[in-house]
């Protein structure tokens, strides 16, 4: 039984493109407290906040909020799909939803929809990036055809094909003993303090690769982003360690900052494309496309690069 109405998510929904409780009343031409209203009855059925809400302040959607939004807005174009003759089954066969890690999202996610428009213009290619665990259930869910990931946990229900190999990448400030070398171990940093991401399953896989080595490194800071991730390491918070490695020399607050490569063999970790079997394949043409930009493409797009050593291996 559905406690949420299509109705429902449909206030909430202009309510987050609008910015407004005023200004999605006067699109929709109903009143402000119906809105109101639609908005607390969600939060309180699925137990969340899906946006902040102040005195003379803009609507602004919570971190859960903005996925749910996505998600929200999706159900609706489905929804009204079903009121065509055979209008979902014809959308499910030109339109493809990618889902993309976070932390993957900036250096892959632009140039796979390039490559896509290029090569399948007929074919509406939806995007969702977020954390390991909702690109799973997603893909579970069917609400994402395929999704670009790491291959951490993925279980036999899931068909994957690799597209590249990701090690580590550790930051520091540049006068720090280890920013001259092209490359480091754990081990060098297994006594320092550490800066990680704070996705729960990247935690546990970083502290699982120093579990096997034998230590338990302290972790300072988990960060939000790969940025604040840099930001803090070129400040001297500690020793940033991420396999996701951008472009550039120098902080998002302008400070300078130096990374190397993580050089032991078993931390390397697979990107791959990733599709749940017992969903319907999506188009192969999209599927065949992704696989040929990263395996070609990519090599050359990952050459282009304001740093001062060469990019190589990262995901």
């Amino acid at each position: 039984m559905l406690h949420v109405t299509l109705r429902q998510l449909e206030y909430v929904v202009a309510v987050g493109r609008a910015g407004s409780l005023s200004t999605a009343a006067d699109e929709l031409n109903v009143s402000q407290p119906a809105l109101s209203v639609a908005i607390t009855r969600v939060e309180s059925r699925i137990g969340e906040a899906i946006f902040v809400r102040r005195k003379g302040v803009a609507v602004t959607p919570t971190a859960f909020g903005r996925l749910f939004l996505a998600e929200a807005e999706a159900l609706l174009v489905d929804a009204a799909l079903l009121e065509r003759p055979g209008g979902l089954s014809q959308a499910r066969q030109t339109r493809v939803t990618l889902g993309i890690l976070d932390e993957l999202a900036p250096r892959w996610l632009a140039p796979i929809l390039g490559e896509l428009h290029r090569t399948c213009p007929e074919t509406d290619i939806g995007t969702r990036t977020g954390s390991f665990e909702m690109l799973t259930e997603a893909m579970r869910s069917g609400r994402i055809d395929l999704a670009l990931t790491y291959d951490l946990g993925l279980d036999a229900s899931f068909e994957r094909v690799q597209l590249a190999a990701a090690s580590p990448w550790i930051w520091v400030m540049p006068d720090d003993p280890l920013a001259g070398r092209d490359d480091v171990a754990l081990s060098d940093i297994a006594d320092r303090p550490l800066i990680l991401s704070d996705q729960t399953l990247s935690i546990q896989h970083m502290l699982g690769l120093f579990r096997r080595i034998g230590v338990n490194p302290a972790v300072r800071h988990r960060a939000s982003s790969i940025g604040l991730l840099i930001s803090l390491a070129a400040n001297g918070e500690g020793t940033g360690l991420s396999y996701t490695d951008p472009a550039g020399d120098v902080s998002d607050d302008g400070r300078p900052v130096a990374r190397a490569k993580v050089s032991d063999g078993f931390a390397v970790e697979p990107v791959v494309l990733a599709h749940e079997t017992r969903q319907p394949l999506p188009l192969t043409a999209i599927r065949d496309a992704i696989v040929r930009y990263a395996r070609f493409g990519e090599r050359n797009h990952s050459g282009v690069r304001s740093r001062s050593r060469p990019a190589a291996g990262k995901g």
